[in-house]
């Protein structure tokens, strides 16, 4: 796992961010449609998540985005009629299918305990079938962590982005080493990342407690 340069596998995936407006989503997703390089890719978007700001901040280029399609549901109905209709629209040039927050509209006032339930496991089931049928990556997130424990009954995949003094980084389940944190738009390096790009040099040795602060020292 190279930070947010993170190849996300065919599937659904979830990603577990520290908040509902965080942008380690544009971020995959911009990297994403960035490594694909065509075809189209859909966002279904949940408290309008969907800055177009933080993307084109986010993206190397316009031309990233130019496949990708966003609607936008303020209902928890809205939301699963999204779901159901990009089944009806992807096709193998699909490259990525994203949700965000996507079980938050579910937790609305409005809909009945049972009927909250029933709908969103059939957004749910939705999705990971899709991501299965159609072997894209299929990239949800959850903020709050009973929707994380729902969601990760559909998921092939986690992702947990942490916070840290250094910046944020991105947890798998592969155990991978952390080889960056962002900082905004700013990307920090540690030694494993160099260690991947030049190999290992004998000089550096890891300190205690340096996996936490994201940093290593050089001894001579």
């Amino acid at each position: 796992m190279h930070g947010f340069d993170l190849e996300l596998e065919p599937g659904l995936t979830l990603l577990e961010v520290p908040s509902p407006r965080s942008t380690a989503v544009h971020r995959l997703v911009c990297r994403r449609l960035a490594d694909t390089d065509g075809g189209s890719s859909y966002w279904i978007d949940a408290h309008n998540t969907a800055s177009t700001h933080v993307l084109y901040d986010c993206a190397a280029s316009q031309r990233v985005l130019e496949g990708l399609n966003v609607a936008r549901a303020f209902t928890a109905y809205q939301h699963h009629s999204l779901v159901r209709a990009v089944v009806g629209r992807v096709d193998e040039a699909t490259t990525l299918v994203v949700a965000p927050n996507v079980a938050s509209l579910y937790r609305d006032a409005d809909l009945a305990e049972w009927e909250r339930e029933d709908l969103r496991a059939a957004t749910l089931e939705t999705l990971s079938e899709l991501g299965s049928a159609l072997g894209c990556p299929v990239l949800v997130t959850a903020a709050r962590e009973e929707d994380a424990a729902t969601i990760g009954d559909y998921a092939e995949t986690s992702i947990e982005c942490v916070r840290t003094r250094e910046g944020l980084r991105l947890e798998g389940e592969t155990g991978a080493v952390v080889e960056g944190y962002w900082h905004g738009r700013y990307w920090q390096t540690t030694i494993p990342y160099w260690v991947e790009c030049c190999g290992a040099v004998e000089a550096v040795d890891p300190v205690v407690g340096a996996h936490d602060r994201g940093l290593l020292e050089v001894t001579a």
